[in-house]
C-alpha cells in the first residue's frame, strides 16, 4: 500500500496544484498587436526609411516596448540599440586610360570601397572576359576573389555591360572602407598593353541601430532568436497627394509579433533556452541590420530563428495558417507543424519557391551560417495589391489573423525554447547561400 504523504508535504503539493490552476496565462491580445502596428506604420515614423528622419522614432517606440515588457539589454549595452555605421560611397570623379587612350565613362565602372583608387598596369591584375565566356559567370568569379583586378569585357558583352553598370554606378555601401577588393570593369576591344586608372569616391558615414532585447534561460549559450525588420521604404512617389509608405503589413506586422512574443515569454517561468528579440534595421536597403547581427554572434550557439515578416493579411486559402521559407532545408517547418497539429492551426512551406524569398529576408545571412534560420509569413504575395506602396496601411490589415498568427507561433516554438526539440542545421552546400550578399 502506498503510503500517505506527510500532511506539511501534502498541503504544499495542492496549495502547488492550486497556485497553478489559478495563475492566469499570458495572453497575446489584439488591443496591443493594433496598437503596436497603428503606432509604427502611422504618419508620424514617415515610411521608416533606414536613413530617413522616421526610423529614430520607431527604434525609440520598440525600446520604450522592451523597457516595459522588462526585457535585459545584451552584455556591455546600456540601452536596447545595437549601434553601428555604414559607410556610403558615390562615385565622384573618375579618370580611365587604356593603351595611352581615354575612356568615356560608358565604358566602365567600378566596385570599390575605399575613398581613391589609383593603378596602373604595374600595380593590379588583368582578366578578360571573351566573347566565348559565360559574363555573369566571369563576373560572379572576378567580383568574389581575393584580389583587386581590372577586368577587360569583350564587346560581344555590350548589353549586360551597361546593365551592371547602370546598376553598378550607383551608391555602394560597406561596413569597413578598405575591407574588401577593388575590381574595375572595362569595355575595351583588344589585348592591353598599359593603362592608368583613377577612380574617386564620395564618402558618407551613416548610424543605423537594430533593437535588440532578452530573456536569459537557463542555457546562456543556446539562443532561440525571434526577429523582424522594422525599417521600410520611406517616401515616395506621391499617389494621390499621399507619399508616405507606412509598411503596415511590411513589416510593422512582424515587429508586433516579436514585441508580444517577448512580452509572452517574459510572463513565463524562465525558459531554458535564452531568448532573443531583435528588430533589424535596413532589410530594405541591403540587409545591413542582419548582417551586422551576425558578425556579432557565434551562429553556433544560435539553435533557430523565427524571422517574421508581412503576417498581416491571410493567404487566400483562408486564416489560421502561415508559410515558412526554406522548409526543406532543416526540420524547423516540421518540428512547427507538429507542435500545433492539436490546434486548427497549420504552418506549410513556402508557396512561391520561384520567387526564392528564402534569401530575400534577413534569415539569409544566419542560414548562410548554418543556423536553421526560416521566415514566417502569410501574405498571398501574388495577389496583394499594397506591397511597397503608400497603400500599405493599418486599415488594410486583419488584426484578429495577426493576433492568430503570433499565438500559433508562441505555441510552435515552445518545444524549441524548452530544449524538447532541436532544429537540424542548415547545410553549406547550397551555392546560394554560400553565395556573396
Amino acid at each position: 500500500m502506498d503510503q500517505i504523504p506527510a500532511l506539511p508535504v501534502f498541503f504544499a503539493i495542492i496549495f502547488g496544484f492550486l497556485i497553478s490552476a489559478c495563475t492566469p496565462q499570458p495572453q497575446v491580445t489584439e488591443r496591443n498587436v493594433s496598437r503596436i502596428i497603428e503606432t509604427l506604420s502611422s504618419d508620424q515614423m514617415k515610411g521608416r526609411h533606414a536613413f530617413g528622419n522616421g526610423i529614430e522614432k520607431a527604434a525609440d517606440f520598440i525600446s520604450a516596448e522592451y523597457q516595459d515588457i522588462g526585457l535585459s539589454t545584451l552584455p556591455g549595452n546600456s540601452n536596447f540599440r545595437q549601434e553601428f555605421s555604414i559607410y556610403s560611397l558615390k562615385p565622384s570623379q573618375a579618370s580611365v586610360s587604356i593603351n595611352n587612350r581615354e575612356l568615356g565613362d560608358q565604358h566602365y565602372f567600378g566596385l570599390t570601397n575605399a575613398e581613391t583608387v589609383n593603378w596602373t598596369a604595374d600595380n593590379s591584375t588583368i582578366h578578360y572576359i571573351s566573347a566565348k565566356d559565360d559574363y555573369r559567370d566571369k563576373f560572379s568569379e572576378y567580383s568574389s576573389d581575393d584580389e583587386s583586378s581590372v577586368i577587360i569585357v569583350d564587346e560581344e558583352h555590350e548589353k549586360l555591360f551597361h546593365k551592371y553598370r547602370t546598376y553598378f554606378s550607383r551608391s555602394n555601401r560597406t561596413f569597413e572602407l578598405g575591407s574588401k577588393p577593388n575590381d574595375i570593369f572595362v569595355f575595351f576591344d583588344g589585348r592591353v598593353n598599359n593603362y592608368d586608372i583613377t577612380l574617386q569616391n564620395t564618402v558618407k558615414s551613416q548610424q543605423l541601430a537594430n533593437v535588440i532585447g532578452k530573456i536569459e534561460g537557463k542555457r546562456k549559450n543556446e539562443i532561440v532568436l525571434f526577429s523582424a525588420h522594422y525599417d521600410h521604404i520611406g517616401v515616395v512617389s506621391p499617389v494621390d497627394e499621399d507619399s508616405i509608405a507606412n509598411g503596415a503589413n511590411d513589416n510593422a506586422s512582424g515587429v508586433s509579433a516579436v514585441i508580444e512574443l517577448a512580452r509572452y515569454f517574459q510572463k513565463m517561468p524562465t525558459p531554458e533556452r535564452t531568448l532573443y528579440f531583435v528588430a533589424f534595421t535596413g532589410e530594405e536597403v541591403g540587409g545591413y541590420g542582419s548582417k551586422y547581427f551576425s558578425r556579432q554572434m557565434n551562429p553556433d550557439e544560435i539553435v533557430a530563428m523565427f524571422n517574421i515578416e508581412m503576417i498581416g493579411k491571410p493567404d487566400v486559402d483562408g486564416a489560421n495558417s502561415a508559410w515558412i521559407t526554406g522548409f526543406e532545408k532543416s526540420t524547423f517547418g516540421e518540428i512547427l507543424q507538429n507542435s500545433v497539429s492539436d490546434s486548427n492551426f497549420v504552418f506549410y512551406p513556402d508557396p512561391y519557391p520561384n520567387q526564392n524569398l528564402f534569401y530575400r529576408s534577413d534569415n539569409a545571412t544566419l542560414a548562410r551560417l548554418g543556423v536553421p534560420a526560416h521566415t514566417i509569413s502569410t501574405t498571398p504575395i501574388d495577389v496583394d495589391q499594397d506591397y511597397h506602396r503608400v497603400s500599405d496601411e493599418f486599415s488594410t490589415l486583419d488584426i484578429p489573423h495577426v493576433t492568430n498568427t503570433i499565438r500559433a507561433i508562441a505555441k510552435a516554438a515552445r518545444v524549441i525554447i524548452s530544449a524538447e526539440k532541436t532544429p537540424t542545421r542548415i547545410s553549406n552546400g547550397d551555392e546560394n547561400l554560400t553565395s556573396n550578399d
